[in-house]
């Protein structure tokens, strides 16, 4: 698949079917993951793949309202950033580390699978950090969802880019 196409046919996805994506597949896109764009080599990116346990504990900070969205993909990763405090810095790591999410977003689509990015409240708490093992200066930006489709969606209405591009002389 080119990477145009990759781009405009990747759709958010919130029916899978059963199957994880296997630790090969995941370790072929975290691979893909670490060639996103980052001022000073930081690597900040983390992804956490929820296994069983992990899952549990989530579902359980997270209570019976919302835990059943957390049932939706068979193989769920937590994307964040490691921040060291410099807010310069920090504001560049989070957005490379957004990169390298939409890197394994992207990759994965191409390889066939369904994906969905979102950002449960749960792990903005005490209780949903310690359930997946963030560290403290790990600053969450969401959770993949992972696996084979079970829908096709049709692609968004989006904007002509003469409505956000701007050509300055």
């Amino acid at each position: 698949m080119h990477i145009e196409d990759a781009i405009r046919t990747r759709r958010t996805h919130k029916a899978f079917g059963p199957e994880p994506v296997e630790r090969e597949t995941l370790d072929e896109l975290f691979e893909l993951a670490r060639w996103a764009p980052n001022h000073h080599g930081t690597n900040p990116w983390r992804f956490h793949v929820l296994g069983r346990a992990a899952l549990a504990r989530l579902k359980h900070a997270a209570g019976p309202e919302h835990a059943a969205k957390l049932n939706r993909a068979p193989t769920l990763i937590v994307v964040s950033a490691a921040l060291g405090g410099e807010s310069l810095q920090d504001e560049e790591d989070l957005h490379a580390a957004a990169i390298a999410a939409y890197i394994v977003l992207l990759a994965a689509h191409a390889r066939g699978f369904a994906g969905y990015w979102r950002t449960p409240a749960v792990l903005r708490t005490p209780e949903g950090r310690a359930a997946v093992g963030l560290a403290p200066e790990e600053h969450v930006l969401g959770l993949i969802h992972l696996g084979p489709p079970r829908q096709q969606n049709a692609p968004p209405e989006r904007a002509d880019p003469s409505t956000y591009v701007t050509y300055l002389d």
